[in-house]
């Protein structure tokens, strides 16, 4: 029998997404190839301290793992390879063989870990630096994306830092109109997004998304339907099928993607097979585009009315909840959990 080859996954941080990285973390975990891989699980809490843990997946999905857990970090020498662990007054090193980071926002996908992850010499999944931190960042991603000539709603970008809202206000009845949504620029899941019907809603979500972020965009809102493509691969990437999102709620918030049920995702959307095909295309041509890795989800809109599609964002660190889109396509598409990892694990070690 080969020799397994040891995974580290990496989760937690110091980012508001924290508790969706535990969720996520668990599922992984839960569905690895034990057969294949040694598991080695590093937990890094909101505080930013990095742990080595023997928790189970049920313990770390509810945040209760903290307490079976030692000091470590990862070493960026790549001589090392690995993990310095501290235990009984004494540092081991830990060979590493892969990294699973599933860190969500600040510190764990825009581009901060994977410098890290570069310097260590361990293939890790996912994108690297420049994509995640370009990506992460939705006034950088926009631009870019205009560069290339992609269709997106139009915008506004506001830093509360120098900018005067009531100016930021005038921009967006100008160009946009109301409704408008206002998005923190480095934040995932939502956090920090609202939706503004009048200029008195549009100067508070503006202040609230300011305490996640000084640098914000307002986009126009959209009559649309909301769909998801998941895309795999390196340098031949491939899409899986195209999935829709019908949230209960009026749009897609933190606890529609990751606390409520009722939340319906409609596998294949429902648009036609010549929307889907474009979808899947452009999916794969935009991922290329921004040089990425591994795994990437890539967002869009489709207008209710005229049918044209709008490129919405690229997810470079989809979830991997029960309830997550990236591997329920991936599903859909006959690639279960299980394998969709291994692949993810076999691209990392390909880059």
């Amino acid at each position: 029998m080969p020799q397994k080859e040891t995974v580290l996954v990496m989760f937690g941080g110091k980012s508001t997404e924290y508790s969706v990285s535990c969720v996520s973390a668990s599922h992984i975990i839960r569905n690895l190839d034990r057969e294949k891989y040694d598991i080695l699980i590093l937990g890094i809490t909101e505080k930013g301290e990095w742990r080595l843990t023997d928790a189970s997946p049920d313990e770390i999905e509810h945040d209760d793992w903290q307490a079976k857990s030692i000091r470590a970090f990862l070493s960026p020498d790549p001589k090392d390879h690995g993990l310095y662990v501290f235990e009984d007054g004494e540092i081991h090193t830990k060979y590493v063989d892969a990294v699973f980071p599933i860190l969500h926002g600040k510190y764990g996908e825009d581009g901060c870990l994977q410098g890290l992850l570069e310097l260590s010499g361990i293939p890790y999944v996912g994108t690297g630096v420049l994509t995640s931190a370009a990506m992460m960042d939705k006034h950088t991603a926009k631009c870019l994306f205009e560069h290339l000539g992609i269709r997106q709603a139009a915008w506004v970008f506001f830093d509360a830092a120098t900018d005067e809202a009531e100016e930021c206000a005038n921009q967006v009845e100008q160009k946009i109109g109301y409704p408008a949504f206002v998005k923190p620029c480095n934040a995932g899941s939502s956090i920090g997004v609202n939706k503004a019907a009048n200029r008195t809603q549009l100067l508070r979500a503006l202040e609230e998304g300011a305490k996640v972020d000084h640098r914000i965009i307002i986009e126009e809102f959209i009559d649309a339907q909301e769909v998801e493509c998941a895309v795999l691969g390196n340098y031949e990437p491939e899409a899986a099928e195209v999935g829709e999102i019908r949230p209960v709620k009026e749009f897609y918030d933190f606890e529609a993607k990751y606390q409520d049920d009722a939340t319906e995702l409609c596998i294949p959307a429902n648009v036609s097979s010549e929307v889907r095909d474009y979808i899947r295309k452009t999916a794969v041509e935009v991922f290329r585009a921004i040089a990425g890795t591994g795994m990437s989800r890539v967002d869009f809109f489709v207008h209710k009315k005229t049918g044209e599609v709008y490129l919405n964002e690229i997810n470079t660190a989809p979830g991997f909840t029960s309830i997550s889109m990236y591997p329920k396509l991936w599903n859909a598409a006959g690639v279960p959990y299980r394998e969709l990892l291994t692949r993810l694990i076999e691209f990392a070690k390909e880059r």
